[in-house]
């Protein structure tokens, strides 16, 4: 990496916060991004704090693919013990436990693997106290570096603290040989910038919720290549291949710098969870980035439409506890009860929003425009790369996710069009 690198700059501490305040802190320590990484494993760890004893966690697929691989490399180093997850592993609290009791004498844990995976070893090791690593194996998602892990806990999909790798390695041969899905699944999760910044600036525009440029600039040069480039991705190109991958690594360096989720997961992730926790099992098998490409496409349009209508009026939220209860069951409703009330409009909250939006909407509207892309332009970068762009081709009746989208707002606490459109009346 160069000089000017953001990536090699925010790992030197060298990155100037745009937001003010000195210079941008990640905890992560190594990043190599290279064509191939063979006979290169164990030294991918020279310089890192992980100790000896090394649990590597991998699922049947990952192990295959560079789990044995990356095993017998680091067994050269120190002591391994080897955890292979059966296929299609759930990213819950029961399976992070037993990675954490199976690798309770190792120093360190080693993922071998892309977003499940991951999510459960950056969850199990924050919860044990001990560093992890991660050596990708599709470029599927852009939670390698965040803080946080998407972990279901009693039905309801949470983001929940965790803590970022101390190193990523990824090695671009394997990467472009994964599968088209998961390729594509990757570009889906980096489109959503747009609609995640367009929602999580009308929460700071419309209730003077916290929000930070920095994510948004890190990612400028790298989104701009893959958007434009997106065709390439499906041909093997590593050079396409390299620009979706610094994209998803900038996109959660983005979330780690400001401690949170917000700059890349709301409404359209939010849509997502909800199919997770309320899909039916028999329908085709999806992954995360996906649902993504679809779900952005759908806030996009709401987005697309509200920002050129006139300004909203909003009536406060007519649910409660009780609705929450016969709506989800008592013990999920009870948990995304407490999500939504942090965000529920009452009468004094709606008649505080209505005044900004009568005074200022003028002003919010194009503040958030000049963040968003096109819905056509958008629609253009997906299928450039043969990505899914309707509900219908992951499998999702047409009913299911017009409940989907009108009822996912309710398990979470970020307040996003989806709201806005509800208590306006347009959703």
């Amino acid at each position: 990496m160069n000089s000017d690198d953001p990536i090699a700059r925010l790992l030197a501490g060298t990155y100037p916060d745009p937001d003010g305040g000195g210079n941008l802190r990640v905890a992560t320590k190594a990043v190599i991004i290279a064509p191939s990484l063979k006979g290169a494993e164990a030294d991918c760890l020279s310089g890192l704090p992980l100790g000896r004893n090394l649990a590597v966690v991998s699922d049947a697929t990952t192990h295959r693919i560079l789990g044995r691989r990356v095993e017998r490399a680091l067994g050269g180093k120190g002591k391994v013990v080897s955890i292979v997850l059966p296929d299609w592993p759930h990213a819950d609290e029961e399976i992070a436990r037993k990675i954490e009791d199976a690798g309770a004498a190792c120093d360190a844990l080693v993922a071998v693997g892309a977003g499940t995976i991951n999510d459960l070893c950056k969850y199990a090791s924050a919860r044990a106290g001990k560093p992890y690593v991660v050596y990708g194996t599709a470029p599927s998602m852009n939670g390698y570096v965040s803080l946080t892990a998407a972990i279901t806990v009693h039905g309801h999909k949470k983001s929940l603290p965790a803590q970022a790798p101390v190193g990523v390695f990824l090695d671009l041969g394997i990467l472009a040989a994964a599968p088209p899905r998961m390729i594509r699944a990757g570009l889906g999760d980096s489109l959503c910038r747009p609609t995640a910044q367009a929602d999580w600036m009308l929460a700071h525009l419309l209730f003077g919720h916290p929000y930070r440029e920095a994510p948004f600039v890190l990612l400028e040069r790298d989104e701009e290549a893959l958007f434009e480039g997106s065709g390439a991705l499906m041909k093997g190109d590593l050079a396409a291949m390299e620009s979706l991958v610094r994209t998803l690594l900038l996109s959660g360096f983005g979330t780690a710098v400001c401690g949170s989720s917000h700059p890349a997961s709301q409404a359209e992730h939010l849509i997502s969870h909800y199919a997770d926790m309320f899909g039916d099992a028999s329908w085709p098998q999806s992954f995360h980035g996906e649902h993504i490409a679809v779900t952005t496409l759908t806030v996009a349009r709401l987005q697309e439409r509200m920002l050129d209508g006139p300004a909203p009026v909003v009536t406060p939220d007519a649910a409660d506890a009780a609705f929450f209860a016969a709506a989800f069951g008592e013990e999920l409703g009870k948990s995304c009860w407490a999500e939504f009330s942090q965000k529920r409009l009452d009468r004094k909250r709606a008649d505080a929003a209505n005044e900004v939006l009568k005074s200022r909407w003028q002003t919010i509207r194009a503040a958030i425009k000049r963040v968003t892309r096109p819905v056509a332009y958008l629609e253009g970068v997906l299928r450039r790369a043969g990505a899914p762009t309707m509900p219908k081709e992951l499998g999702w009746p047409e009913a299911f996710y017009a409940r989907a989208v009108s009822q996912a707002r309710l398990i979470r606490d970020r307040y996003t069009f989806l709201d806005l459109a509800a208590n306006s009346g347009v959703l």
